[in-house]
């Protein structure tokens, strides 16, 4: 299993493609608030604004009417927890990712690449995504990232999952483990950001050193293709 240990990433950049406001700071937001501390340009794409999600806030205060603003503002302050360099949406209905023309969105998302010009991209895995609108961006993105032809592709995975890759069907060397120890506070910051889906989390809302605990040390990532450099990097 590779471990991380990045130097100055100023000029580098990394393109993170998710499906939904929150994908980017539950599931990986060590890694990214890391590396944009370090001097990375870190760009994420939200394919929705999440309007379909079944949490209103605790006690509810949103509705199907107003709950997409408030969930693209709360992605925007949690960008900014994470030192977020730019956000894109490609304003896809929340739910309706798997129905998209795939060509159109690998198309769209292939002239993101292009634009952007990322070292990295992560997205979802098309299979274990766990959800049909992260599967869909995931395959999407993958595709969009072979016909780009640049850089390396990584997909996220959800908590400590791939300690045990074998389970399914990797090899620890295609795990990439990175160290995001000092950036829990970045990410509990955005945590909190995503109130109207955290606040029915009682421990993200704990005193912080107790907040944290619940927070791992660690966040892993599955190789996509073979890294340019062969290094125990993203980069």
């Amino acid at each position: 299993m590779n471990t991380i240990n990045s130097l100055s990433l100023k000029g580098r950049k990394l393109l993170a493609v998710f499906a939904h406001p929150d994908d980017e700071s539950f599931i990986c937001g060590g890694t990214l608030a890391k590396y944009a501390a370090e001097g990375a340009e870190v760009t994420v794409v939200s394919a929705t604004r999440g309007e379909m999600g079944r949490r209103m806030g605790n006690p509810p205060y949103l509705n199907r009417e107003t709950i997409a603003a408030a969930r693209e503002v709360e992605l925007r302050q949690a960008c900014n927890h994470l030192g977020v360099h730019e956000l894109k949406f490609l304003d896809i209905r929340d739910k309706t990712v798997e129905f998209i023309d795939e060509e159109q969105l690998i198309g769209r998302i292939e002239a993101m690449m292009h634009e952007i010009q990322p070292d990295v991209v992560l997205t979802f895995h098309e299979k274990l995504g766990g959800h049909p609108d992260h599967c869909a961006i995931g395959k999407a993105t993958t595709a969009a990232f072979r016909r780009y032809g640049q850089g390396a592709l990584y997909f996220v995975s959800f908590g400590d999952m791939m300690q045990q890759p074998g389970k399914y069907g990797y090899t620890p060397d295609a795990i990439v483990q990175v160290d995001v120890q000092e950036h829990l506070k970045a990410k509990l910051a955005a945590f909190r950001a995503h109130r109207c889906q955290s606040e029915l989390m009682e421990w993200v809302w704990q005193r912080d050193d107790r907040a944290l605990r619940n927070l791992g040390r660690y966040e892993y990532f599955i190789r996509g293709n073979e890294s340019q450099t062969g290094k125990d990097s993203l980069f």
